[in-house]
């Protein structure tokens, strides 16, 4: 059943698989790019059954092992051969009854919000240390040019989100939902004088922005909470989000939009930044669900646009971003190999394994299916910014710098519709 079912798969190269008992069997076009062992009498069965779980709990489990190549070309070799939409019957069966019912299993009242943040972030943070950049910013790097590092793409990333967020003058009161370990904030409050609050539902993530923000001496100007969004109070000149969304829920888009409205000032900005999905509405996978993100779900653009617009909020700008993250995730996934010891010191090698399994996936989707990130700017009123674009490059452009410089750029780039 299996073998028939990677003869269906593998179309444009070819993957070898050594079976139980040990007989070999080469399936697709041209040499070999992986050979995989599966141990067990029923392990081909179980995966064939279910592969969307089946085939991600056995390599977890070593019943699955990859003797050549990595498992990133494993997913990489089977992401390739199976576009978005050309699934097999039984898989898209699967992923229509998951839609389904994804908007129980993505139903996220406070208490369960943070009890499936506590189950990702709340790891320890020498294991986000491993992969991650100084700052520890786990979202996607804007690369700029290709050669840039992971740390120069960050620092890129967050001016690109300051530009959006147009500080254009001290003072001004920004709420950070989702706040991370608190890069963002800091060099907000840092580099534009703002007044920062940063929310989170870690209770790790909390612990080291306050301390982040004491021993930068920026505790009076940046502070950080474990209050979930419904809970804050406005008004805010300016909101972002960078990398929360994607842990709302569907069922709630209607009331996070109305929130953020309420929380904005009549001349306020947002900026929300999230993976999105090309394709139309789906279904999160099981064995991301059940393993790595709880209640998460990667938006459509139609979904996220159609709940802005009964919000009544502004879309002021869109971006997207197509293989950023693809490279971002392929520069954590190569820390993470070359820590791999100190990972399984911390955890174990089942941990090793799914944490591998969880980058190497999440690459190749953005790569082969069809994933990408959206940047959403909001606001209020029409004529809250400028009419043209200007105003972001001139704040990105290199040719000031410091706190003066970014401010004095954004008011030389304000304008208004009399």
């Amino acid at each position: 059943m299996f073998a028939a079912l990677l003869g269906k798969v593998f179309k444009t190269g070819a993957l070898t698989i050594i079976w139980p008992d040990g007989s070999t069997g080469t399936y697709g076009n041209g040499p070999s790019r992986a050979t995989l062992r599966l141990h067990g009498r029923w392990t081909p069965l179980r995966i064939a059954m279910r592969p969307d779980l089946g085939f991600g709990e056995a390599y977890m489990d070593g019943r699955v092992t990859v003797e050549e190549g990595t498992i990133a070309d494993v997913l990489e070799l089977a992401l390739s051969n199976v576009p978005p939409g050309s699934e097999l019957w039984l898989t898209k069966a699967r992923t229509r009854l998951r839609r389904w019912a994804s908007r129980i299993a993505q139903s996220n009242p406070m208490r369960r919000a943070r009890r499936n943040v506590a189950h990702h972030y709340d790891l320890s943070g020498a294991l986000f240390d491993l992969f991650l950049d100084a700052d520890r910013q786990y979202s996607c790097v804007y690369f700029e040019h290709p050669k840039m590092t992971l740390e120069a793409a960050q620092a890129a990333k967050k001016r690109h989100i300051a530009a959006k967020l147009m500080l254009d003058r001290p003072g001004l009161k920004v709420l950070d939902i989702g706040s991370g370990w608190g890069g963002l904030a800091l060099d907000l409050a840092r580099d534009a004088q703002a007044e920062i609050l940063g929310v989170t539902l870690s209770t790790e993530q909390l612990a080291v922005s306050n301390a982040r923000a004491q021993s930068s001496g920026l505790a009076e100007r940046c502070r950080f909470e474990l209050t979930d969004y419904r809970s804050i109070k406005g008004p805010f000149d300016r909101i972002v989000s960078v990398g929360m969304f994607e842990h709302v829920g569907v069922t709630h888009y209607d009331a996070f939009f109305a929130k953020l409205r309420d929380l904005l000032a009549p001349d306020g900005v947002a900026l929300l930044h999230t993976i999105g999905r090309t394709d139309g509405p789906g279904a999160t996978d099981p064995w991301t669900t059940k393993y790595i993100f709880p209640g998460g779900y990667t938006p459509a653009m139609s979904e996220v646009l159609a709940a802005i617009e009964r919000s009544r909020l502004y879309v002021t700008d869109v971006e997207v971003w197509r293989l950023h993250y693809a490279e971002t995730l392929k520069e954590w996934r190569s820390r993470f190999l070359k820590n791999r010891a100190n990972a399984a010191a911390l955890y174990d090698e089942r941990f090793c394994r799914m944490w591998e399994l969880y980058l190497s996936s999440a690459e190749m989707s953005f790569r082969y299916a069809r994933n990408v990130v959206f940047q959403f700017q909001l606001s209020k009123r029409l004529d809250t910014l400028p009419l043209t674009r200007d105003y972001m490059l001139d704040a990105e452009r290199p040719a000031l710098s410091g706190a003066d410089g970014i401010r004095d750029r954004l008011s030389r780039g304000r304008g208004s519709i009399s």
